[in-house]
């Protein structure tokens, strides 16, 4: 992937509720995908809106999640994720994680690139 800290906002930090997650529209290498962006305080942290289980997309309806507690909850099959990590805890795909995208947060936009 080839991104840095100079490229376009994909959304402003204050734009994701703390603990909660938006789904952004983005490239990445060149292909026009739906990213699941979480918020943890100052941090965020990016996911390919697709679950391993089955290859569905995360959301229960077009960018709205189910985050509870520090987890991603699958809406199609009820699968929950570690919102930190993307390790899945529970359900169809224990064990396996989402794939995450890196992002940075800089002067209060979060972007794609590789984390410090």
């Amino acid at each position: 992937m080839t991104t840095t800290a100079d490229t376009a906002p994909l959304c402003l930090l204050a734009d994701i509720p703390d603990g909660g997650a938006v789904e952004i529209q983005t490239l990445v290498d060149g292909e026009n995908e739906s990213l699941l962006v979480y918020r943890h305080g100052d941090e965020a942290r990016a996911y390919y809106n697709v679950c391993p289980h089955a290859g569905r997309r995360l959301d229960y309806a077009p960018g709205k999640f189910l985050v509870r507690s520090g987890s991603i909850i699958c809406a199609a099959h009820g699968a929950t994720f570690q919102a930190d990590s993307g390790l899945c805890l529970q359900g169809p795909c224990r064990g396996e994680s989402l794939r995450a995208v890196p992002v940075i947060v800089t002067d209060g936009a979060v972007r794609l690139g590789a984390r410090a």
